[in-house]
């Protein structure tokens, strides 16, 4: 059978159940009219990738802008399940886990995945902590970054898992670099429907020596950069123009790139340019709270490095800092009792730092 957005795989199981395309619908309005919330999110997505039209509507999390509505061909959405199926090596019949929101693309492809490559799907509730069946074993999993420091002890259970949303802190991959599963970051957004590239987080061979910090591309994807440096991304098969990021990048070949930093965070202190995401990484194993690095304006250095922690009062030891550059320490801490945050969970940081403008 070839994969279209029209067809289910005749393989495709929704908790243990097989179900061909006008079952599917029956399902999808049952769970609308009578299920939990996490199974609304799915009902209402199934209506729309079952229904006629070639495309669905995708909302954007809203992490860097006003969360917009965009029009997403479902065609782009088989062909990102194929190329991650390919990647993966995923065959019809492996049972997968679905444990994120399916109100984003994220969540999305992992049910088109599913649907597509006829995968046997098992959802289970979104949470910090997701609730398994431990005696269950599954080809491919997706996380977030908080689910998977939580989920880390219980890996065994499944065979590939990526993780994304967010960065990895240096901690997460503590926990999980002897884990025999294998583990990858991803690099994607709601413009390149759902992953593009991934990053392998454990299980390293000798051919990675030289390459850890370098996200591959999925087939037929290629990447270069603008004049400031940021991310361009050439997928036919997804879109049909060039995807023009934010994202500073360092390019190393037409399908490997390192991550720096998103453009608009970027901080101009004195003359040197700081990337606030690597200082955060530096930071995030030894502070327990949620934080950010951003800037204010400084009448010497034009911009000044501050740190922003979700706390009712700044309990930080100056001794946290030891390991950063001089021009990477923060000139100033502000406790702010409870961040700004998107819908998914990301932090707003610019409508955060209007707190501490107007406080």
């Amino acid at each position: 059978m070839i994969p279209t957005y029209n067809k289910v795989h005749l393989k495709f199981k929704l908790d243990n159940i097989s179900y061909k395309h006008e079952d599917l619908m029956d399902v999808a309005y049952s769970y609308v009219k009578e299920g939990e919330p996490y199974q609304q999110e799915l009902g209402n997505f199934l209506l729309y990738w079952l229904d006629e039209k070639d495309y669905v509507i995708v909302k954007t999390s809203g992490s860097t802008g006003k969360p917009k509505n965009l029009k997403i061909k479902k065609e782009a959405m088989v062909n990102s399940a194929i190329a991650t199926g390919d990647f993966f090596n995923l065959s019809p019949g492996d049972k997968v886990l679905h444990c994120l929101p399916s109100n984003f693309i994220a969540g999305k492809m992992m049910i088109v995945r599913a649907i597509i490559l006829g995968l046997e799907l098992d959802m289970v509730e979104p949470s910090a902590l997701p609730l398994i069946d431990y005696e269950k074993d599954y080809a491919f999993c997706a996380f977030t970054p908080m689910q998977l420091k939580n989920f880390a002890k219980y890996l065994k259970n499944i065979k590939t898992a990526i993780v994304g949303g967010g960065q990895v802190s240096d901690a997460i991959i503590e926990l999980i670099k002897d884990k025999i599963p294998k583990v990858y970051e991803t690099y994607g957004m709601t413009e390149t429907v759902s992953h593009i590239a991934v990053k392998k987080l454990n299980n390293f061979d000798d051919s990675d020596v030289n390459t850890r910090s370098h996200f591959k591309t999925l087939p037929d994807i290629k990447v270069t950069t603008d004049d400031r440096n940021c991310l361009i991304i050439d997928a036919p098969h997804l879109s049909d123009e060039k995807i023009v990021t934010n994202d500073l990048v360092k390019i190393h070949s037409e399908t490997s790139f390192e991550w720096l930093g998103r453009f608009d965070n970027v901080i101009n202190s004195g003359g040197i340019k700081l990337y606030p995401e690597q200082i955060e990484n530096k930071l995030r194993s030894l502070i327990s709270k949620q934080f950010f690095v951003t800037a204010l304006p400084d009448d010497t250095l034009g911009e000044k490095v501050v740190l922003v922690i979700e706390d009712d009062k700044n309990n930080l030891e100056n001794s946290v800092f030891d390991g950063l550059d001089k021009y990477e320490r923060p000139k100033a801490i502000f406790a702010v009792s409870k961040f700004i945050e998107t819908k998914s969970g990301k932090i707003q940081r610019k409508k955060t730092l209007e707190l501490i403008k107007n406080s």
